[in-house]
């Protein structure tokens, strides 16, 4: 039989494309994977248009104990959710290749992310560099990374995305505001003066949403800003064409 493994979109159940509906109907089994991400409506509402019980996947069920999955695939139709895009995680990769590993007959039906939705802030998609990952920090563990990220990508002209940390577990998201307070202790740290107080940079909330939020501004101002609900994200401008300057304008 067939594994589906569907993006349903950044916002809510209706967000999913016809084809997912199509595949949902079709299969006995649905799993949504509920660790990497945050749909901006409850599992209730996706059942009622779906149509069908979801069961959700946490990491350790998707990373260590796939065959739970997969084995329902050799003989079932199986639908495999995930908020946003089907590879816009890693993780997903590893699912999809022990499937193939499996001969399990694999479909992937697509959808927008948050790499394809920053679009709507009006820089170049093709002007981004590496993403870089921003974890919470905590006292025995603050990663450089995220910061070099930012720094070798504004040294090429280019921008860099921040995805901002995610414990889905305990209902934890982190903020524009904190990443920006955990920027400026790597700046103070490593000192290349890329995330100063003055920096222009771009906050975001809910890409996807008609309840979306961007603002463009110094970080001193976007400290003072409530975002609201997750889920956020940061861009930090390479370079800027004029015509970016001028959609950048909309979001002060």
């Amino acid at each position: 039989m067939t594994l589906f493994m569907i993006g349903i979109g950044l916002n809510n159940e209706r967000d999913i494309s016809l084809k997912g509906l199509d595949a949902i109907n079709k299969s006995s089994y649905v799993f949504l994977e509920n660790y990497t991400s945050k749909m901006n409506c409850r599992v209730e509402k996706l059942e009622k248009l779906y149509g069908k019980k979801i069961n959700p996947a946490d990491r350790d069920l998707v990373e260590k104990n796939s065959d739970e999955i997969l084995n329902k695939a050799l003989d079932k139709n199986v639908s495999f959710l995930v908020a946003g895009d089907v590879f816009s995680a890693t993780t997903h990769v590893d699912l999809f290749l022990r499937a193939r590993e499996k001969g399990i007959n694999i479909r992937i039906i697509h959808n927008s992310s948050i790499l394809t939705a920053v679009g709507i802030v009006g820089l170049e998609l093709y002007k981004f560099g590496k993403t870089a990952s921003l974890p919470f920090f905590e006292k025995s563990f603050i990663p450089e990374t995220p910061y070099t990220v930012i720094f070798e990508n504004k040294k090429r002209g280019l921008h860099t995305l921040v995805l901002l940390d995610i414990k889905k577990d305990k209902e934890r998201f982190m903020s524009v505001n904190k990443g920006l307070i955990q920027l400026l202790e790597l700046e103070k740290k490593l000192g290349k003066k890329i995330i100063l107080s003055d920096s222009k940079i771009i906050g975001c909330a809910r890409l996807g949403s008609e309840r979306k939020v961007i603002k463009y501004g110094k970080v001193k101002d976007l400290l003072e800003f409530d975002f609201g609900k997750p889920l956020h994200c940061i861009i930090v401008p390479g370079k800027l064409h004029f015509m970016e300057e001028k959609m950048l304008e909309i979001w002060k």
